[in-house]
């Protein structure tokens, strides 16, 4: 396992790590502790050592899950949760220092932790993003030693340089991926020169990226793949980054082209994340835990080429830019 410093924090974290959206198992299935625990352990034990959660993850069990095991381990493994999600309907106003304040507390006592290493403003609506009476309230958390950092998670590439204005935002987690080029070209550098750590999710495009997807495939109700195409619960761009479902297959045909041989398009499209020196971390989520080994492997790919580092451009531009560019 290599690691890469996670900006201001200073933390040296995993250039692989784990997502937990759907740790225990898959969208929409019922939570299993017992299999997020296996998930977790085989992180940890491939060396692992940065993991991403959020308050609402399966109500919470996706928090106490991560913690239970972290605390069980002698490794030292930072825990990111956010917080914000809970907050409905999902508007600027309900965003308040009382109700923040309470969700850290209350994520506190889910994992039953003293301080949460890293939490994050779970995407919230640009609005926010110029109301400073909010990042200052986790600058009196940090006081009161509840966090030790703050990072947001971000919808649009605008929002991630409104949250750069704020001293005390270290982190910036954003969707990345070979169908979402736009931050690499609009924010990496400047997330750079502001020593901010970056955090890519959806990396697979939600499994569109793994190359076994088709037209047959199907998805079950409790799914956001089944209910969110066009962004009915959540803004769509967390659902196959906002690409058309038949659209992004032959995209995806595309690319196998470009990535013949024996491993999977998942590795090359995971390599082709940490081909960005500024990308500190990424983490693809896993429902069992030989997807946890995958993932790791594909960080012992050899490097992209130049010509296979253009055909994603090529294939982005041709396929994707189109229809997804402008509106993230």
């Amino acid at each position: 396992m290599q690691y890469r410093k996670l900006g201001k924090t200073n933390f040296n974290v995993s250039e692989i790590a784990l997502g937990t959206w759907q740790v225990g198992g898959r969208w929409g299935d019922p939570f299993s502790e017992e299999n997020a625990a296996r998930i977790i352990n085989q992180a940890i034990d491939a060396g692992v050592n940065f993991i991403d959660t959020a308050d609402v993850y399966s109500d919470g069990l996706s928090e106490a899950a991560v913690a239970k095991v972290v605390k069980s381990r002698s490794e030292k493994v930072y825990i990111a949760t956010k917080c914000g999600r809970q907050i409905q309907p999902h508007i600027a106003q309900g965003y308040t220092p009382e109700s923040l304040t309470a969700f850290v507390e209350a994520s506190l006592r889910n994992m039953k932790l003293d301080t949460l290493d890293l939490i994050q403003l779970h995407c919230p609506p640009t609005e926010v993003y110029s109301r400073p009476e909010i990042f200052e309230t986790f600058d009196r958390l940090k006081e009161q030693g509840k966090i030790q950092h703050l990072g947001v998670s971000v919808e649009l590439v605008e929002e991630a340089r409104k949250a750069m204005q704020y001293a005390n935002v270290t982190t910036i987690q954003v969707i990345f991926n070979m169908f979402r080029l736009k931050p690499a070209q609009e924010l990496f550098s400047k997330a750079k020169k502001n020593n901010l750590g970056l955090i890519v999710r959806v990396p697979l495009a939600s499994g569109l990226l793994t190359g076994k997807m088709s037209k047959s495939t199907s998805f079950g109700p409790e799914d956001h793949r089944h209910f969110n195409r066009n962004g009915e619960a959540f803004d769509k761009g967390e659902t196959f980054s906002g690409v058309d479902f038949d659209l992004g297959l032959e995209a995806v045909e595309a690319l196998k082209k470009l990535f013949p041989g024996q491993e999977p398009l998942a590795a090359w499209a995971l390599r082709w994340v940490l081909m960005f020196p500024e990308v500190s971390t990424v983490i693809p989520g896993a429902s069992r835990p030989e997807q946890v080994v995958s993932n790791i492997n594909a960080a012992q790919l050899p490097s992209l080429s130049q010509e296979q580092m253009q055909g994603v451009q090529q294939i982005y531009d041709q396929y994707i830019k189109p229809q997804v560019h402008a509106l993230w």
